[in-house]
């Protein structure tokens, strides 16, 4: 045991890079929600995230059916991938931009302008930026990207094309996604599974089942291919080698399958079969994302530094109150944290995650995982977070009513109340969790959006809230460019001075005459630009 602390009360979200970083920025243009993917990465302040990417596929230019790209990427160990994924003003969609000449993505032929359809199988056109940058981190060192010519995705925008049908078209409809199966040892039947190699076809096994037996309750099917083995490739395995990894495995196996049909397809399309795109069955261990709403004595729980026999150092959740937030949440005794707000805590110090913990106010997100969790998917090579099940909506549904309306009333007596608010806000993985906009040739600036999770969530704005002061300096009469700059001169650290709009517009009606915007104009003409 190594630390130990008490999580107190209070909360204003506070995350950092996922990866462990800090990135300044700075843009000609404003700010652009930017997001860095690597460990080792220099930040350039006119680019955003830095991938690597292997293009595939050539599809032929068509303006009537746009014509998706599939995009592999690897990334070494310490490598820039050599592109940046960003947010622009007047412009819809992921955007690749920056792309390194010389770089991996450069060499490969991903393009600047190309928009992101999918990340790993899943669609994410219709994603906040932020999910669409944790899918990226949390996919380890391979993953696979679906992406349309700029101007392709701009003309299929305009003309209302199914961007997702057209995602889907490009795998196919017999393309299904492969399975990850965990596979517990029946005493009687075994595993109550086989494999065969496919004649003529080194490294490729197709799967044999006992009917009712362990392999086929998991979610194994017959006639399925064998791809990945307790983490190894079985490409690269002999018939006698997968031999030797099965009797050695004991009580339990994991395995990645896939059905011969959508195998056909992937290897037509190039595209490799990953853990990162499966379906789970039958995973015996998943993390958990709790919602803890913060109560008079606090969270009430422990956060302690521990070193575990295998020499691991983790940092693991202790003695829940009885009937405490953490308790009521569903937290357990021995669990270990792997999260805060979105923020992996994997390279934080113990006193740094209590900071954040405190920085958030009267709400904080953790994702946990147990011990046992932890070393599963260790052995396996997989990131835990990759099959997180969020216990938010059953957990909201069990616990007490008054809690939840302890929650949201401050919230509501804020909204029309014509009172600003003074809120303070510290810079973590989601930026400062806000973006701006405003109405062109109106010095008038908003939040547009705010980030569940995020910083700005936790400090308290709202969407449509009115920026009055930044940092202590009025900036009713600055245009949206001036704000953007005294935002980033703060550095790491934030002070809004805000009001909501219909307070905003009473209190100019006493003295000047602010001009009304309505939904529609805002959805039109106004930009977001995420703070990071």
């Amino acid at each position: 045991m190594f630390a130990c602390s008490v999580l107190p009360l209070v909360y204003a979200s506070v995350t950092a890079d996922l990866m462990g970083k800090r990135h300044n920025m700075r843009s000609s243009t404003g700010l652009v929600e930017i997001i860095g993917l690597t460990e080792k990465f220099t930040f350039n302040p006119k680019e955003g995230i830095d991938n690597p990417v292997m293009v595939i596929t050539d599809d032929a230019d068509s303006v009537s059916t746009p014509s998706p790209r599939l995009c592999v990427l690897k990334r070494e160990e310490g490598e820039s991938y050599g592109f940046h994924l960003r947010v622009e003003r007047g412009r819809q969609g992921h955007i690749i931009r920056n792309v390194v000449s010389g770089g991996v993505a450069g060499r490969s032929g991903l393009q600047d302008g190309d928009r992101l359809l999918e990340v790993n199988n899943c669609y994410v056109d219709d994603v906040p930026h932020p999910e669409v940058a944790r899918k990226i981190k949390i996919s380890g060192h391979q993953l696979c990207l679906l992406v349309l010519d700029g101007e392709e995705y701009e003309q299929a925008v305009s003309r209302g094309q199914d961007l997702r049908g057209r995602a889907r078209a490009h795998k196919g409809e017999s393309c299904k996604p492969p399975r990850l199966c965990h596979i517990t040892r029946d005493p009687v039947s075994g595993l109550g599974i086989n494999f065969t190699p496919v004649e003529g076809e080194k490294g490729r096994f197709s799967v044999s089942l006992v009917t009712g037996g362990a392999a086929e309750k998991a979610g194994v099917q017959k006639g399925d291919r064998l791809v990945w083995m307790n983490g190894a490739t079985v490409s690269d395995l002999t018939h006698s080698a997968l031999s030797r990894m099965m009797k050695k495995c004991g009580k339990h196996i994991t395995l990645l399958v896939i059905d011969s049909e959508s195998e056909k397809n992937y290897i037509r399309e190039r595209m490799p079969i990953l853990p990162t795109i499966a379906v789970p069955h039958n995973l015996p261990y998943r993390a958990r994302k709790l919602h803890l709403v913060c109560g008079p004595e606090g969270y009430g729980f422990l956060l302690r530094l521990e070193k575990a026999p295998s020499g691991r150092i983790s940092h693991v959740l202790r003695e829940m109150d009885r009937g405490s937030p953490a308790e009521r949440a569903g937290m357990r005794d021995g669990e270990l944290l792997l999260e805060v707000n979105g923020e992996s805590v994997e390279s934080l110090k113990h006193e740094e995650i209590v900071d954040r913990v405190r920085l958030s106010g009267q709400q904080v997100s953790l994702t946990i995982i147990s011990p046992q969790g932890l070393e599963f998917y260790t052995q396996l090579g997989l990131s835990p977070l990759l099959f997180c099940e969020d216990d938010a909506d059953e957990r909201e549904k069990e616990s007490s009513t008054p809690a939840s309306e302890a929650e949201h009333t401050p919230q509501k007596e804020m909204d029309g109340s014509g009172k600003p608010r003074l809120c303070s806000i510290r810079k973590g993985s989601l930026g400062f969790g806000f973006n701006l906009g405003c109405v062109p040739q109106s010095p008038e600036t908003f939040i547009s959006q705010v980030a569940f999770g995020g910083s700005g969530q936790s400090a308290g704005l709202l969407v449509g809230d009115v920026v009055i002061e930044v940092n202590g300096q009025n900036v009713e009469e600055k245009c949206l460019e001036d704000v953007i700059m005294l935002v980033k001169e703060g550095g790491h650290f934030l002070s809004l001075l805000v009001m909501d709009k219909t307070g905003y517009n009473k209190s100019r009606q006493t003295d000047t005459p602010t001009r009304d915007i309505n939904d529609s104009e805002q959805e039109e003409d106004n930009y977001e630009i995420s703070c990071l």
